[in-house]
């Protein structure tokens, strides 16, 4: 099953996240956070965002989901620093942090086509909240 990464500048924000993944999809997926620094500051950490990787990969890939700024630029650096094989299987989503996070969950729990799940990512991004 593909594995989901959250990255958020703040621990607080991405076990949130994580909480109501798990709440919405059901505990059968790895949703790691990798939230804040590895030492509890507001921040984020490339390596601390590599190990949350290879925790939530299980063999199938994983896809991360980032809030802000330097949270890409910490994944970017985090995916560089893994196995060729995993890099490949590795995806940074553009779509909302909570959103995107909450659909791709629940997709990747009835699918596990990377590009049904890019698709999902994609439609959560697109979507609005009023109309």
């Amino acid at each position: 099953m593909i594995g989901l990464v959250i990255v958020s500048h703040s621990n607080k924000i991405s076990n949130g996240i994580v909480d109501l993944c798990y709440q919405m999809a059901g505990k059968n997926i790895k949703i790691i956070s990798a939230g804040g620094t590895s030492d509890g500051r507001i921040g984020t950490d490339p390596i601390f965002i590599k190990e949350a990787i290879e925790k939530a990969n299980d063999g199938d890939g994983v896809v991360i989901f980032a809030d802000i700024g330097s949270s890409i630029m910490s994944s970017e650096l985090a995916i560089e620093m893994l196995e060729k094989d995993l890099q490949e299987k590795t995806y940074i989503l553009d779509t909302p942090i909570v959103e995107g996070a909450v659909a791709v969950a629940v997709q990747a729990c009835m699918s596990n086509d990377i590009q049904e799940i890019l698709n999902v990512a994609e439609e959560a991004r697109q979507t609005r909240k009023i109309s």
